[in-house]
């Protein structure tokens, strides 16, 4: 009877150990068919929400630059004038020649001058003789002068200690020609002053006519490019002495070794552009960026452009620019570094430093948020608060976004940024 108890009593157990490993299973089974029909629902869901660009916030370096257009002009530009008139014997340049500073560029025909400097030397050496006449002369006065003096004082020394033996009339006529004498003394030495003064003016006048002279030699001012020819061999080339600007050049010369770029500068800019400062010129006809630097403004706001006349030299050795050529000037305005970033085209701007953006929550939601913005350049804004580091914000047009709106987050690469 006891073990038939006890074995009802085993059966039992066992059913009742049967019976709730069944409920447990069925209950894992439930609740493994309940979270896979969420998950399912869930990736259908996210299947289902549009594709939204994004980038992501992140740190970098960011420059403000101004760009502005100009033109080349040569360093300096001269029209070649004749200092005198005079035909051209013989022409050393055409055009686009290259010469160095001093270099003879044509030389003139002058036959009256030639003829002038005969009759200048001539009037030297006339002075010359004219100048030895009037010393030799100078010389038997004072000659005479000391032997006319030495009688007057010898008769007058004579008289005073013995005035019996000397009568006055002599010694009168004795200081009578010693007077003369002197006088003698200081025309002769007048004659050799105007003499010599003549002389002067007669070398004065031959040096003075050698200069003139030496114009017929027509040279290069400086160094650079003939850029033009406006007088050939034979023609005849008028003094350029006058303020005429109808009178004939020979040439026009250009320094194009050195170039200017003039640029106007505006008025917001001003104050960020310097004496010295290095800039990059791009010049899009020839795809090349050379170095210029600022080298001279006019310090003076023009009122009715509202820029300022500022000047750039760009050094050209091997002549690879032409003046007239158009460049591109990339002036540095304002510069941060390590901020956070984001590119233009993810923000509203709503104000000078103030805009907002969307970014895609970790729940791949839309969120709009309200951000403070630094320095913006044409592809970056500097994010001064309202994200962080490594958020994902939408890029591009952003009206068609609500916020809360479920969607797929796709990064857009940069190269894809920088083709627009």
């Amino acid at each position: 009877m006891k073990s038939t108890i006890q074995q009802r009593r085993k059966l039992d157990s066992r059913w009742k150990t049967a019976i709730l490993q069944a409920c447990l299973t069925a209950f894992v089974v439930a609740l493994l068919a309940g979270c896979g029909s969420r998950s399912k629902a869930n990736a259908n869901s996210l299947e289902n929400a549009p594709h939204v660009p994004v980038v992501k916030v992140a740190r970098g370096n960011l420059t403000d630059t101004l760009e502005i257009a100009g033109e080349f002009q040569p360093y300096q530009e001269i029209n070649v004038y004749a200092k005198v008139s005079g035909y051209i014997r013989k022409l050393y340049v055409n055009w686009g020649t290259h010469v160095t500073q001093g270099q003879l560029l044509a030389v003139l025909e002058i036959p009256e001058l030639q003829q002038q400097l005969q009759v200048d030397e001539a009037g030297v050496h006339r002075s010359e003789q004219d100048l030895a006449r009037y010393k030799e002369e100078l010389s038997r006065a004072e000659s005479n002068y000391e032997v006319t003096h030495l009688t007057y004082t010898r008769l007058a020394d004579v008289q005073k200690a013995r005035p019996e033996l000397v009568a006055q009339e002599e010694v009168d006529i004795a200081q009578g020609k010693d007077r003369e004498a002197s006088a003698g003394v200081s025309g002769a030495k007048d004659g050799v002053s105007a003499s010599e003064q003549a002389l002067l003016e007669s070398k004065a006048a031959l040096e003075k006519d050698k200069a003139m002279y030496a114009y017929a030699n027509i040279t290069a001012p400086f160094t650079g490019v003939v850029t033009e020819i406006d007088a050939y061999t034979g023609a005849l080339l008028p003094a350029g002495t006058s303020s005429n600007k109808g009178d004939q050049a020979l040439c026009r010369l250009s320094q194009n070794d050195l170039l200017r770029l003039v640029i106007p500068v505006p008025e917001r800019a001003v104050g960020d552009v310097h004496i010295g400062d290095t800039v990059a010129v791009r010049v899009s006809t020839t795809n090349q960026t050379f170095d210029g630097k600022i080298v001279r403004f006019s310090d003076q706001i023009d009122t009715a452009t509202r820029t300022m006349h500022t000047e750039i030299d760009v050094p050209n050795p091997k002549y690879a620019l032409v003046a007239g050529m158009y460049a591109t000037v990339q002036i540095p305005l304002h510069a941060v570094q390590n901020v956070l970033t984001v590119p233009i085209q993810a923000v509203q701007a709503s104000g000078e430093d103030h805009g907002s953006v969307l970014v895609v929550n970790g729940n791949d939601k839309i969120e709009r948020r309200d951000i403070a913005l630094g320095l913006q350049t044409a592809t970056d804004a500097e994010i001064v608060d309202g994200l962080t580091e490594g958020e994902m914000v939408v890029y591009g047009e952003q009206s068609q976004y609500a916020a809360g709106e479920l969607v797929e987050p796709q990064i857009v690469p940069p190269a894809e940024m920088q083709k627009e």
